[in-house]
């Protein structure tokens, strides 16, 4: 449902990269090259298949487009001049979108005390401004933790990793998250 709701709001997240989801390995047995930090790979193309789930990944951790574009340009510069030595460059994209978005809501906390809907509310099917209006009240990082597990379909190891804390903290997180979401969407 949650998925579903992210998929509403923002289209389907990007394609998962190999290096996110098992390490850079290939389940099928195969040796095969990795695509991301092999030699033929360049930044440049990595930008091109990343940037659009970075920005995405950026807007719903912030609630902002605008800002979510600068982050996602900023993270990604901080990675271009990293990035021939980087053995996972897109775990390193999800912790430095993650840093920034932490950084964005420290700084524009005082300003932001409601956050807009990404979307017109004519073109959310039914619930889905109220569910868009209730994530946006959860507090960073239960917002964080949703986002990066439902949305980008992150395991919990890259998750915790993201947000520097233990497994066992994005799994409470993300059942605080989901019961203070219940909690909204039952008013």
């Amino acid at each position: 449902m949650v998925m579903d709701a992210f998929e509403t709001l923002l289209g389907p997240p990007a394609p998962p990269t190999p290096t996110a989801t098992s390490g850079g390995r290939h389940d099928e047995g195969h040796d095969l090259p990795d695509p991301i930090c092999g030699d033929a790979a360049t930044f440049d193309e990595f930008y091109a298949r990343e940037w659009v789930g970075a920005v995405r990944l950026a807007t719903l951790l912030t609630q902002h487009s605008a800002a979510a574009e600068d982050i996602a340009q900023d993270a990604l510069t901080r990675l271009m001049a990293r990035f021939a030595t980087l053995e996972n460059p897109s775990a390193y994209l999800h912790t430095a979108l993650v840093n920034e978005c932490r950084k964005w809501h420290r700084r524009h906390r005082l300003e932001r005390s409601k956050l807009p809907l990404l979307t017109q509310a004519t073109t959310l099917p039914a619930g889905g401004a109220e569910l868009a209006d209730a994530v946006a009240k959860l507090p960073y990082r239960q917002r964080a933790v949703l986002v990066l597990r439902y949305y980008a379909d992150l395991p919990e190891a890259t998750i915790a990793s993201a947000l520097g804390c233990r497994p066992g903290t994005v799994k409470s997180l993300a059942a605080r998250a989901l019961a203070q979401l219940h909690k909204e969407i039952e008013r």
